[in-house]
């Protein structure tokens, strides 16, 4: 039977550029997340890093050096790695200072930005996406902490975003991958040695789906994944979905009321309880659409009965 939870507001940013486009929540320290303002408006060149405090329910945003595709606390205290444009590198929001670890992504292509990424121990998998959203152009790319190296796995995306990791001790090193406009969840085997991967078996088919599929997570049993649906169309409310991996069925929806635009699911855990946090986004919707989606742009959270979290990624950093 598949169960459906009505999430409710957690946060309502006052300020419509960062509703724009909010994605990439992820746990920072004790009862705090961070999150990303892709983009503060649709003609803005920047967006922010953000830090939410749940018991104040304060939030402190830092301006960066460009539209940001994700952003991961480190092992250093204060710094993130961050994917910026086209660029990866560190941004420390004691002293709001850029370091670049990696520059000229996609630099044979054009009209391209970093979207969203997976990182374990120093590597990270990251995509870009095509700013039409129209043309499979886009890459993805391995970027191997030891030595630095930046490799282009696929070069043939159009908007490269959730991904999630599974080691195992069978099959080895999984990524699963969605590129939104082919609706469909995929998975592929990395071989972070040789810098390469597999080609791509489809675990969910969402292609009948009237929504794209946008970020996604993995439970904590890593037994199914918890996809945020993004509805560009009329709806009274959007929807973040858990789907099974051994066979694809549908096990739970969050609805998310006056927002149908969901971007990115993360569970967060707040005083030993794990909760469900949808980030939503007011990215293009008409101005006739706003007054029956009051909620675009809204940080949602929803309890949940896990007692654990998925493993939240901590970028190691030498120090």
């Amino acid at each position: 039977m598949i169960k459906t939870i009505q999430a409710d507001v957690l946060y309502r940013p006052h300020d419509n550029s960062l509703r724009f486009l909010p994605e990439g929540p992820y746990p920072y320290g004790t009862d705090k997340f961070s999150w990303v303002a892709i983009q503060c408006g649709p003609t803005a060149r920047h967006g922010a890093l953000n830090v939410f405090d749940w018991k104040t329910k304060q939030n402190t945003s830092y301006e960066l050096p460009g539209r940001p595709g994700f952003a991961f606390a480190t092992s250093r205290d204060g710094v993130f790695v961050v994917g910026c444009e086209r660029e990866v590198g560190l941004f420390s929001i004691r002293d709001r200072s850029w370091t670049v670890l990696a520059t000229g992504i996609d630099s044979d292509r054009e009209g391209t930005v970093i979207n969203d990424s997976a990182a374990w121990d120093d590597n990270l998998i990251f995509g870009t996406k095509d700013l039409e959203f129209r043309t499979k152009k886009a890459g993805l790319y391995l970027y191997r902490g030891r030595d630095r190296k930046v490799v282009r796995l696929r070069d043939d995306q159009i908007c490269s975003n959730g991904k999630a990791i599974i080691h195992s001790s069978n099959s080895g090193l999984r990524l699963l991958d969605i590129d939104s406009p082919t609706r469909k969840v995929v998975a592929y085997n990395v071989d972070v040695e040789s810098a390469s991967i597999s080609e791509p078996t489809v675990c969910i088919d969402l292609t009948s789906d009237p929504a794209v599929p946008d970020g996604m997570i993995l439970t904590p049993d890593q037994k199914s994944v918890i996809v945020s649906m993004y509805n560009p169309n009329p709806a009274a409310h959007g929807e973040t979905r858990q789907y099974r991996l051994s066979d694809g069925a549908l096990e739970t929806i969050w609805t998310t009321p006056g927002s149908p635009q969901n971007t990115c699911p993360q569970l967060i855990r707040v005083e030993g309880k794990v909760y469900l946090v949808i980030t939503t986004a007011l990215e293009f919707m008409p101005e006739e659409r706003r007054a029956s989606s009051p909620e675009a742009g809204t940080l949602f959270c929803a309890p949940t009965e896990w007692n654990t979290t998925n493993d939240s990624p901590i970028f190691q950093l030498q120090n």
